[in-house]
């Protein structure tokens, strides 16, 4: 994922996606639902709309495939599903007679994946993500085992019962498992928690393991979050002084046909 083009008429349009975006997610934010939001999803769904149908149009500009190929091929990629799925609410509201169930208009929260394409450091995050996956799906591996254990382990060795409730502290083993995800990522919310003194001691284990787990996707992504950004300045300056050069180039060029211009006039 590249750059985007500086300039007024570019980020005009994406200050106006963006707007549209946040405005058609706002009737989500009430339980009644009044005239106006219809209008906010109406002219937020139609410019969605449009900005899909231009995506399509202009895909070729985006990809080495050829135009034809392109073209077929961009309804399937995944961010052309997702904006799809998140312009189905507004056909609802157009056609009632295709009556979508109210979760639909969840689809249109959809639409905030579009965000990374219009606000720049977000767009450096993605390709981030897109670059250390391989590291980061290892460590989410690895703190999926951790939990997995801790879970067996407290599920098997915690057997006292509670006296506020008078029944097991963990009734089944997802109970563990929700118990030491939440520990593992140090949340700790509270509802579930050992009795016994063995449970209390895998709990402060569990919270060590948690600290450090936690820290390495934070030290992965911002690693890469720097060498994506000192990537990016690099090849600013370097298209700068290449214009730059070629500029200068042109230049002396100039000056050289002026010179001999003038050398030919004095001779004769």
């Amino acid at each position: 994922m590249e750059p985007r083009k500086e300039g007024t008429l570019f980020r005009a349009y994406d200050y106006l996606m963006i707007v549209a975006i946040i405005v058609g997610t706002v009737p989500l934010l009430y339980r009644e639902q009044i005239r106006l939001f219809w209008y906010f999803d109406i002219i937020s769904g139609a410019i969605y709309l449009v900005d899909y149908i231009l995506r399509w149009i202009t895909c070729d500009l985006r990809s080495d495939k050829p135009k034809w190929k392109a073209f077929l091929l961009y309804p399937f990629t995944p961010m052309a599903i997702l904006d799809l799925l998140s312009i189905l609410p507004t056909f609802n509201l157009l056609a009632p007679a295709y009556k979508l169930t109210k979760a639909m208009r969840l689809l249109k929260i959809l639409r905030f994946t579009r965000i990374v394409y219009y606000i720049g450091p977000l767009d450096i995050f993605v390709s981030v993500i897109k670059k250390q996956w391989k590291l980061l799906m290892a460590v989410m591996l690895v703190a999926f085992f951790v939990i997995l254990i801790t879970a067996i382990v407290i599920f098997q060795s915690e057997h006292e019962i509670d006296p506020v409730t008078g029944e097991y502290v963990f009734k089944s083993f997802y109970d563990a498992f929700y118990w030491a995800a939440v520990t593992l990522t140090t949340v700790g919310y509270g509802d579930l928690y050992p009795v016994s003194n063995l449970g209390k001691t895998l709990s402060i284990i569990s919270s060590l393991f948690g600290i450090a787990t936690i820290a390495l996707p934070s030290s992965i992504i911002t690693a890469g979050y720097m060498q994506e950004l000192n990537r990016r300045v690099k090849a600013k300056n370097g298209d700068q002084e290449k214009h730059f050069g070629n500029d200068e180039h042109s230049s002396m060029q100039q000056q050289y046909a002026d010179y001999k211009i003038t050398k030919k006039e004095q001779q004769i």
